[in-house]
């Protein structure tokens, strides 16, 4: 059984309940859901869903980057969207931090996400 080692970085928002930003087992890494928390503030950063959207991938990439991985290491994607409606403005700012081959992903739309965000961004990432 491969050993589980907890990722955790000050460049990404701490966590605000009992969960590791990620979890490293063997190869593979397990990055808990980023909202578009600014973690210098500790607070959602303003200007809409775009905005959140490019904070989450920056929080993803920040967590990847400590367990010595970027983002074409990432094999799958969940965006959580507070509106369904803002899934093209997600998209947008999706296709500037991963390219071919995308990531496995699904989106979907979720009743509320916790401190009011509009987009919650989750991955696996595995090292090759």
């Amino acid at each position: 059984m491969s050993e589980r080692n907890v990722i955790q970085t000050d460049k990404a928002p701490a966590a605000i309940g009992p969960y590791s930003q990620g979890i490293l087992v063997g190869s593979t890494l397990y990055i808990s859901g980023q909202l578009g928390i600014d973690p210098t503030t500790g607070k959602l950063v303003e200007d809409g869903t775009s905005a959140q959207a490019k904070q989450a991938l920056e929080n993803v990439m920040a967590i990847l980057m400590k367990a010595n991985m970027s983002m074409r290491d990432v094999v799958q994607v969940q965006v959580f969207l507070a509106d369904i409606a803002d899934f093209a403005t997600v998209n947008e700012v999706y296709k500037t931090y991963f390219h071919e081959p995308y990531p496995a992903r699904a989106a979907i739309q979720v009743g509320a996400l916790p401190a009011g965000g509009k987009v919650e961004i989750l991955v696996t990432a595995v090292k090759s």
